[in-house]
């Protein structure tokens, strides 16, 4: 298996790339890594630091996304890119999975412009771990890539963390919840009441019902669904309280789970093949982790997974207009 790295993406590269590829062959040996990005920094970089690359392939990259840029404009120009070439590798299937903690909005296009999507679904997306009280994680998502939703986009996410929660979470029949503000199914936005009902009659996920802001770390349900806006706000409030009770000296063995480093970043849903993006901040061994959910998401066939389940969502879908 080969997992692709961006050496240049992050506020710690490349040196926590490299350190973080390096550790990702001791713990993952049917895993090769593939650093993309300026090979002569790459290599002056882990000289430096008395690192040796051996067994990790150095794909030379000219340019570099900076975390600043306009992700279209940084796509459509800087096609030399360590972000560019990681995706066209991933494309040819020369690699089999791609991860960066660079510029996010530019990973999220270059997974729609170069990978493309899976037939049938119509916005990827963004998904993060929720843990929970049990010890166990869910998910929620759209966590950020469509600040804008319609009811059939809820659909779609639903069934993409349902397939993750199965896929990579091992939960048989995830229970699906939809974000609102109110637990009666007659509450909520234009947009959340049609989500619900599309969701009461999608017989591939196990909805729930409704779930309010108050019991998402509740162990009731698997899945969270909602618009992107809304759940970068939840996903944001949640990362700011845990940094400030961290910066108190407050040490809770569950509060713990909330740290980012915890989670090695987040899985783009509904694209061609497996591609995580993790937090700016980034050190080894939060790419050791991205490099375990690539991996994992490659054993588990999720891209295939999902690919058989829209084909199946679109079919029913036709017959319930005709």
């Amino acid at each position: 298996m080969r997992i692709g790295v961006d050496a240049m993406g992050g506020d710690h590269g490349p040196l926590e790339a490299i350190k973080g590829a390096l550790d990702s062959r001791k713990v993952f040996t049917d895993v090769e890594i593939v650093l993309f990005g300026d090979s002569d920094v790459i290599r002056s970089v882990a000289a430096d630091n008395d690192l040796v690359l051996d067994g990790v392939q150095v794909v030379h990259c000219s340019e570099v996304i900076e975390m600043s840029e306009h992700p279209v404009k940084a796509i459509a120009s800087k096609r030399d890119s360590s972000i560019f070439q990681g995706f066209a590798f991933l494309a040819q299937s020369n690699i089999q999975a791609f991860l960066s903690a660079g510029n996010t909005g530019a990973m999220l296009v270059g997974s729609i412009q170069i990978l493309k999507a899976i037939n049938g679904v119509d916005r990827p997306c963004l998904l993060a771990s929720v843990p929970k009280p049990s010890g166990n994680h869910g998910v929620i998502l759209d966590v950020g890539a469509n600040a804008d939703c319609k009811p059939e986009h809820l659909q779609q996410f639903a069934l993409l963390g349902s397939l993750y929660a199965e896929s990579i979470l091992n939960i048989q029949t995830p229970r699906v919840g939809l974000i609102n503000i109110g637990e009666e199914d007659e509450k909520g936005s234009i947009l959340t009441r049609a989500a619900h009902q599309l969701l009461r009659h999608t017989k591939q996920v196990n909805f729930i019902g409704n779930i309010e802001g108050r019991n998402v770390f509740d162990d009731g349900f698997d899945v969270l669904v909602c618009d992107g806006f809304t759940g970068n706000v939840i996903v944001k409030v949640i990362e700011g309280f845990f940094y400030k009770l961290f910066k108190r000296g407050v040490n809770d063995e569950f509060l713990n789970q909330l740290n980012f480093k915890n989670h090695g970043g987040g899985l783009i849903l509904g694209v061609k093949a497996p591609v995580v993006v993790g937090h700016g901040i980034s050190k080894a061994e939060t790419f050791v982790k991205m490099v375990e959910l690539c991996r994992n998401s490659v054993i588990s066939n999720y891209c295939g997974r999902v690919s058989d389940a829209f084909e199946t969502l679109i079919t029913e879908t036709q017959k319930s207009t005709n």
